[in-house]
């Protein structure tokens, strides 16, 4: 289904809207995910395919994750361990971008590494070597001059923002002509860098354990600018990276984006929200963007942006006690206890997000779960000090006109002690000149209705 278009030109309200009056509005699908991952590398048998949903392609996909790396003093205070984003990417990148005839041979997700296949084993020991992780780290850490693309001018004859997909590739081959050996590389990467390349990756980046990227479509690569990236610490000392944000800022075409990955200060102790709420008034406060553009006006701050979607881990807890939480969850009362979340409550005082949109929560709460388990924490630990009260931490929360939540699950990966949390946006993007938007670019699905997609609590489903 190609991307739906609505004809502006002659329409007054345009003029509201500050849109051009020879625009056009077309549709684009954004898919948006969220994971805290527990400080786990991911392995081999780590299936992300049907975590990124690709039967319902989108036009953008925003992938962010926390806790990529355990948050201890080396990590935070020393150096951050960049392997584990450069595994996650590679990942990511071999699941956008395998091709759709291609049978998935990969096994379910499972910590066990004896499940693995022989050859998943023997890809995965070939590229998950320090060499090759060294590599595409740099690539990705350098290179920051492509960010800084403006799309003002001409579309053909500026640069295309981070395409880094080439550049991984062209690293890779100069390693294996290192490695003199072009068959000790090759089945790693017909595996992670296809030549079937639907996506590209637009821009990421890491902040210790927070690690945020965005893929295009690679027909909108060319009409994606104005690429910035900034980040904001609020963990230890109230500066540090261990808790905070990275931001990611855009165009696409004439809408501006602006992309939210977040940690919050944890901890369920009565008071501890306020320390939540502190963490989001100063990363809306501390967030600026450089300024780049001298022919129009470039948001600087995340609320000058036309759309705005924020995700992570925000580590709102439950507004009540482990014992009254678990009869509720027994009992399957969800209203009752979103009464009693306390991102809901903080939002309806008006202390945190205000005017801001949440989609309708129809899952199980996605913290705290046992190792490899569908049980919540609290169900096999015995030790009070070390029982957690089920909460809904991981959440997707969005701002702006000319956007629209269609879908808003959870998925039930048992890798890391959180869920991961999906959502599908359809959002509006002003188009000046319609010759340049060629049809086509846009899948935008069957839009679900959220009674279809109401969970149990304890799913069977693996991915």
């Amino acid at each position: 289904m190609t991307a739906a278009t609505r004809i502006e030109s002659l329409n007054p309200s345009n003029f509201d809207r500050g849109m051009s009056p020879a625009s056009e509005l077309h549709e684009f699908r954004i898919y948006v995910a969220t994971w805290n991952v527990g400080g786990k590398n991911p392995h081999i048998g780590l299936n992300l395919e049907d975590f990124l949903q690709m039967e319902g392609s989108a036009d953008i996909y925003v992938l962010g994750f926390q806790e990529i790396v355990p948050l201890n003093a080396g990590n935070v205070l020393v150096s951050e361990d960049n392997e584990p984003a450069a595994r996650w990417l590679a990942l990511i990148n071999q699941a956008l971008n395998r091709p759709p005839d291609e049978s998935n041979s990969y096994c379910s997700d499972s910590n066990n590494t004896s499940t693995h296949t022989k050859d998943s084993k023997s890809q995965g020991n070939l590229f998950f070597q320090k060499a090759s992780l060294k590599v595409m780290s740099r690539n990705l850490k350098g290179d920051s001059r492509r960010l800084k693309s403006c799309n003002c001018s001409s579309y053909q004859e500026r640069r295309r923002p981070t395409d880094m997909s080439d550049d991984i590739i062209q690293r890779v081959g100069t390693l294996k002509l290192r490695h003199k050996s072009e068959d000790l590389l090759s089945a790693a990467d017909e595996l992670f860098f296809p030549t079937h390349m639907n996506y590209r990756l637009i821009a990421c980046k890491q902040m210790v354990g927070i690690f945020l990227s965005v893929w295009a479509k690679k027909e909108l690569v060319q009409h994606i600018g104005h690429l910035r990236l900034t980040c904001v610490g609020r963990g230890i000392m109230g500066r540090l990276g261990n808790k905070g944000c990275i931001a990611i800022s855009m165009t696409l075409y004439e809408t501006s984006f602006c992309f939210v990955c977040c940690h919050l200060a944890s901890g369920e102790k009565e008071g501890d929200e306020i320390r939540r709420n502190s963490d989001v008034s100063e990363i809306f406060k501390s967030t600026q963007f450089n300024r780049m553009c001298k022919n129009r006006r470039i948001p600087e701050r995340i609320m000058e942006h036309d759309r705005v979607i924020w995700l992570g881990d925000l580590n709102y807890r439950m507004a009540l006690s482990y014992e009254e939480t678990r009869v509720l969850l027994e009992e399957n009362d969800w209203d009752a206890l979103l009464e009693k979340d306390q991102l809901n409550m903080e939002r309806e005082a008006g202390r945190v997000f205000t005017g801001w949109n949440e989609g309708r929560i129809l899952f199980a709460p996605t913290y705290k779960y046992s190792h490899n388990s569908d049980s919540y924490a609290g169900e096999t630990v015995k030790s009070k000090k070390k029982r957690r009260t089920p909460a809904w931490c991981d959440r997707i929360l969005w701002y702006g006109k000319g956007m629209e939540q269609v879908s808003y699950i959870r998925g039930e990966s048992r890798f890391s002690d959180h869920r991961p949390v999906c959502g599908i946006f359809v959002a509006e993007v002003e188009v000046r000149d319609k010759s340049r938007f060629r049809k086509g670019f846009s899948v935008v699905g069957t839009r679900m209705e959220y009674e279809d997609c109401i969970p149990q609590r304890h799913s069977f489903y693996e991915f």
